[in-house]
């Protein structure tokens, strides 16, 4: 691998793409320790950061067929790290709110009402609405939505224009309106 040392960042990703699991390994070997750093700066715990970059690492080499890296490798690495960082402590806040519902609702013994049913019928309604729509429109929904990134983040995270995630937004919000409301009618009337 000592020829593999010598070589550019961008000989690295031009042969990764390839396939080359030596240049892998280089990009391994050159951004693992720097990442797991970042990572580590982001989260405060060495065992996640850990893990995280080696998912991130993972990714590469399973997709490295059809990655599209317009910026440098150490560049796409890092943004790879923080978004799924984003990712991490999104899901985590989402845990952390469902523990406290149940806490509270442990602590004040109160029973469901038919208000309370409406809500989590209708819930599961607009969950099964958005895991309806097409895959990418989903993804840029909930990345707005839910993580609520801006269209340029959400771009750089997908490799898309903003324009593009603009309306995948808009035409998620359209698809979803419609098919929401004839179910509120449904619901409101039982």
């Amino acid at each position: 691998m000592a020829g593999y040392f010598s070589f550019t960042d961008s000989q690295l990703t031009a042969l990764l793409l390839q396939g080359d699991e030596r240049a892998y390994a280089e990009i391994f070997e050159r951004y693992n320790k720097l990442l797991i750093k970042h990572a580590y700066h982001l989260l405060q715990s060495g065992e996640e950061a850990g893990d995280l970059v080696q998912d991130v690492f993972l990714a590469l080499w399973q997709k490295h067929r059809e990655l599209v890296i317009t910026s440098s490798i150490s560049s796409y690495l890092y943004r790879a790290v923080r978004n799924r960082v984003f990712d991490l402590l999104s899901h985590q806040k989402v845990v952390s709110r469902y523990t406290e519902a149940i806490g509270r609702f442990m602590e004040e013994g109160n029973s469901i009402s038919d208000a309370n049913l409406r809500e989590k019928e209708l819930a599961e309604i607009i969950e099964r609405e958005i895991a309806a729509l097409p895959k990418k429109m989903r993804e840029v929904f909930l990345l707005s939505r839910r993580e609520e990134l801006s269209y340029k983040e959400i771009g750089e995270k997908l490799n898309i224009s903003d324009q593009t995630a603009k309306l995948q937004v808009h035409n998620a919000i359209k698809i979803l309106k419609v098919k929401i409301n004839s179910h509120l009618h449904m619901l409101w009337m039982l």
